[in-house]
């Protein structure tokens, strides 16, 4: 199977190029013609197939391609990727605007294909454990939920950035229920810039009365979640994404280091993906939850603007 990672300005594209690397059946192919140089310093790394332009990417015909661009490109290659019927897996957020969004999803309606995201903390035993348990009453039935996800510094605004794998959680678990309203606060004081929020708390209503809380702010160490509590009238669940096996201080950096626990939830994602790609029915968010999730940000764009609450259309 032919598949292409394009760009490696996201920080998992290189991690998603080594599995497909060593995947059986994988023919890759790469490129990142935004930073030439970033991407020829990758796939040296990596010893994977590299060429200099989309156009050289798409005239090789992939059958599925993973987006791991800025954010303000991936409209373009998703696109592109649907023109020539390759299924698509694409990091969160797809879009700033939710315009941009529908488009993308529409456009693979339309091919035929599969639009999924890359919300690696959607896939995995542990999470699918949570998900039964839920939808057989352990925590009698759902009120609410409080995510917590604390992305590095350098990615970006919090809330474009860190609120997307917490909504694909909340999204998985009620079903893709569509929000009702959203009121968020966010502030600027770790970055300095009034365009990069490095705090932000987003209260989110949906039309069932259930309610999500979430924190998505900056950490300014190791990346910290998503960690979500699902809570019922009768009990709560937690659920980690990420755990930590072993903890600790690394001297050679001198810095924070820690070991995770659990499955490669990379790896589960890109073999579910792969998997699918025949079929097209895979098991995690596809494109209508992202274009949910972009939908739900954008109205907390809005509320920290205003100060009020702010319905979703």
């Amino acid at each position: 199977m032919k598949v292409a990672v394009l760009s490696f300005a996201h920080e998992r594209a290189e991690t998603y190029a080594r599995l497909l690397r060593d995947m059986p059946g994988i023919e890759l192919l790469t490129t990142d013609p935004d930073d030439p140089a970033r991407g020829r310093s990758v796939v040296d790394r990596l010893g994977a197939s590299y060429v200099d332009t989309w156009d050289a990417v798409f005239e090789w015909s992939p059958q599925a391609v993973v987006v791991t661009s800025e954010v303000g490109r991936r409209r373009e290659l998703v696109e592109r990727a649907a023109e020539v019927k390759a299924h698509v897996l694409c990091e969160q957020p797809l879009a700033i605007e939710a315009a941009d969004a529908k488009a993308m999803v529409d456009a693979c309606d339309t091919a035929g294909v599969r639009l999924a995201l890359a919300s690696p903390a959607c896939f995995g035993e542990a999470f699918a454990t949570v998900r039964r348990g839920i939808a057989d009453g352990v925590v009698g039935t759902l009120t609410t939920v409080h995510g917590v996800y604390r992305g590095t510094a350098e990615a970006g605004g919090a809330l474009a950035v860190n609120a997307a794998p917490l909504l694909d959680l909340v999204d998985t678990v009620l079903d893709g229920e569509p929000a009702a309203q959203v009121y968020a606060q966010a502030n600027s004081v770790l970055s300095g810039r009034p365009q990069a929020e490095s705090a932000a708390l987003v209260s989110v209503r949906y039309p069932s009365g259930k309610v999500a809380s979430i924190d998505c702010g900056w950490s300014l160490s190791a990346a910290d979640g998503p960690f979500v509590t699902f809570i019922g009238d009768r009990a709560s669940v937690d659920y980690n994404a990420n755990p930590r096996l072993l903890g600790g201080f690394d001297v050679e950096s001198a810095g924070e280091r820690w070991e995770p626990g659990g499955a490669d939830l990379c790896s589960v994602m890109l073999e579910d993906f792969i998997g699918s790609s025949g079929n097209g029915q895979g098991t995690g968010p596809d494109g209508q939850a992202g274009l949910r999730a972009v939908r739900i940000i954008q109205a907390a764009y809005e509320s920290v603007r205003t100060g009020q609450p702010v319905d979703v259309g």
